[in-house]
């Protein structure tokens, strides 16, 4: 689920406890804008819930026009487990949230209640000490295969080539994220070493084979003088921007024939891990490292393997080829 846009030209509701919160996964969790803003965005809708659920409020009042300055520990110490899945119901029922959009949201109350709670005790019982995650179905990760991630490199071509196929190699090898990609400075790479601010400002070192190396090397040689210290270029000479990036690879990926609409700059990241694991004969810490995910659990999804493999394995079962005497 995306956070509506239309948040950002609305007066953004203002609630003293919320703030608190906020400050607190920015400044001591070291979570991102991104994440506060999503976090903003589910607490101000389970907010305006919890005053229609107690009858805070007119039932014929905008559900966007709840005021929630006035929600505060009183009203959260009433909130128990059976609140929160009606809350939950009201998010698919009402508002259509699918399994993710819900799973978000458990994970934003989670959060909420366990630093009142737990963090600065306000009151007790924790009501999320129960609530349980929704099921979420298991996730295939579309990526390149081989000979298409080869098709895609070879196919580069523009006015910035070397710039975009060193940001398409760096994708393809290193799996990094696009905002982790646009914000490298050239004083972040040391011999063959490259040092990324990941999710929450955590730091890693990816280290840069042969072909990223190449890459780096042939752009740099043909990089525009400037003083801006992010490796990659804009037309303008400024730090190259996250759409600016989406869409040289769109483009490039539209000039060999693969379909947009499936592949995106993530699914490069998908491609890196897969390959990894399918060629690089990679443990899944190592590229749990590499990928700069938390929980291994998240790795996991890359470790799929194709169909070819799957029907080779049945066959060289034992009693593959046994058959009955009748």
């Amino acid at each position: 689920m995306t956070i509506p846009t239309n948040l950002t030209d609305k007066i953004i509701p203002n609630n003293a406890l919320l703030d608190e919160f906020l400050n607190y996964v920015l400044t001591i969790k070291g979570y991102s804008e991104k994440s506060a803003q999503a976090y903003r965005y589910d607490l101000i809708i389970f907010f305006r819930f919890l005053k229609r659920y107690f009858a805070m409020v007119p039932q014929s009042l905008p559900f966007d026009a709840i005021p929630i300055d006035d929600i505060d520990i009183d009203v959260l110490k009433s909130v128990n487990l059976g609140i929160l899945y009606a809350f939950l119901s009201y998010s698919s029922k009402e508002r259509q949230n699918a399994d993710a959009a819900r799973s978000r949201k458990v994970s934003s109350l989670r959060s909420f209640f366990n630093y009142l709670c737990n963090k600065q005790k306000y009151f007790l019982p924790n009501p999320v000490t129960e609530l349980e995650m929704p099921k979420l179905p298991a996730r295939h990760a579309r990526y390149l295969e081989w000979d298409e991630a080869v098709d895609l490199l070879k196919g580069i071509t523009g006015r910035h080539k070397e710039r975009d196929f060193a940001i398409i190699t760096l994708f393809l090898n290193c799996g990094m994220r696009l905002s982790e990609l646009t914000q490298i400075k050239i004083s972040d790479i040391k011999n063959d070493a490259l040092r990324i601010i990941g999710k929450g400002n955590k730091e890693r070192t990816v280290f840069l084979n042969h072909a990223c190396l190449k890459a780096i090397n042939r752009y740099l040689a043909v990089r525009p003088e400037s003083n801006c210290p992010y490796l990659f270029l804009s037309q303008q000479n400024g730090p190259i921007s996250n759409r600016a990036v989406q869409h040289l690879v769109k483009k490039h990926l539209a000039n060999c024939g693969l379909n947009t609409d499936e592949i995106s700059v993530h699914k490069l990241r998908h491609t890196a891990a897969t390959l990894m694991f399918r060629y690089g004969n990679a443990d899944l810490r190592s590229v749990q490292e590499i990928l700069g995910h938390q929980n291994v659990s998240t790795t996991q999804i890359y470790t799929h393997v194709n169909e070819e493999i799957l029907r080779d394995t049945l066959n060289q079962n034992p009693l593959a080829q046994f058959e009955s005497d009748d």
